[in-house]
């Protein structure tokens, strides 16, 4: 769970909505307004492009997140190196060229759109079942009832979205760990060699990782925003709503990486086991991993790659932010037929 763009945006006065995750935007007003279905699809294009965008900006950073992430597999604890970005950065240009800051980013924007789409539509179907469940007529009539289900609703849509396309993340980590040897020729090769070697479960390593880390990403990135947002609007309530979102969209997902990073790392390695005919090092699940990590690298081990992740997301967030508005200006000038 993507993850990796770990923030909501609000704009226009609505809601923050994380059920999207991975950089995608899901908006949801406050004033309900009964959408049209030419509106749905807009703001699901808008938020996918705007995803996209900002996965293709921030890719060679999320690169070198993961493959420090991984450095500590298949080598001695003693013998790593720390993880400096600009050395690193160097050897991919010196070794594998410019391009191969990208491995990887044609699936992210892949995964893009059925993530997005997925999303959108479970966090809409989940919502309405909540509402009939809890015996609330519309939004806005109970607030402690609509934070519930925007929580228990959105967390229900990020699982729901991240186990149909999780394969799709799967491939993008073994794509974008490749250094010298290319074991993976492209996505479609990735899927049917992972299929034939490791079984369709093998498209599934690392699963409960991503699920186990849905409920704190989206408690955390949730509170986070919404207590800065208030407080800012509190002390300085004229300052520009692009302004604010951004800066409070950039702290929540500087706290939520912070502490659902070593559950990342470990999805990280999790989906590498077995990658290329190679032997498998967490044996005993999802806590034997974190058991071995600390074990043999340390605390420090649970956090290798935290600076270019962190370095991504006042970027990532802008980028969204700004492509997701410029996309619905256009989109709404188009006329409907």
């Amino acid at each position: 769970m993507q993850t990796e763009a770990r923030v909501g945006v609000v704009v226009e006065g609505g809601g923050l909505n994380t059920a999207a995750g991975h950089g995608a935007v899901v908006v949801e007003p406050r004033k309900q307004k009964q959408q049209s279905q030419i509106g749905t699809v807009s703001q699901l294009l808008a938020g996918g492009v705007a995803g996209a965008v900002s996965k293709t900006c921030t890719a060679p950073l999320a690169r070198l997140t993961i493959l420090f992430q991984v450095q500590g597999m298949h080598s001695d604890a003693a013998s790593l190196r720390k993880a400096n970005i600009w050395p690193e950065a160097s050897r991919i240009l010196r070794e594998e060229g410019f391009c191969a800051f990208w491995k990887g980013n044609l699936v992210t924007i892949v995964h893009r759109l059925p993530y997005s789409s997925v999303s959108f539509y479970a966090f809409e179907r989940y919502k309405n079942l909540l509402q009939f469940i809890l015996g609330v007529e519309s939004q806005g009539d109970n607030m402690s009832a609509d934070l519930c289900i925007r929580l228990v609703g959105g967390g229900l849509a990020g699982i729901t979205a991240a186990t149909v396309t999780y394969p799709l993340d799967l491939v993008r980590t073994r794509l974008a760990a490749q250094t010298n040897v290319i074991y993976y020729r492209g996505i479609s090769h990735a899927l049917c060699t992972i299929s034939k070697e490791e079984g369709v479960s093998g498209l599934y390593k690392g699963l409960g990782a991503t699920l186990l880390g849905v409920g704190p990403n989206l408690a955390i990135s949730f509170s986070v925003y919404d207590t800065i947002r208030s407080y800012w609007h509190s002390r300085r309530p004229d300052d520009s709503t692009v302004l604010v979102s951004l800066a409070c969209g950039s702290l929540s997902g500087i706290a939520s990486s912070t502490v659902t990073f070593p559950l990342d790392l470990v999805r990280r390695r999790m989906q590498l086991e077995g990658a290329g005919g190679r032997a498998r090092v967490y044996k005993t699940g999802l806590f034997g991993a974190f058991r071995h990590i600390m074990r043999t690298e340390g605390l420090r081990g649970l956090y290798r790659g935290i600076l270019p992740e962190y370095y991504k997301v006042v970027p990532g967030v802008g980028i969204v932010f700004m492509t997701y508005e410029k996309l619905k200006q256009l989109l709404s000038n188009i006329p409907e037929s």
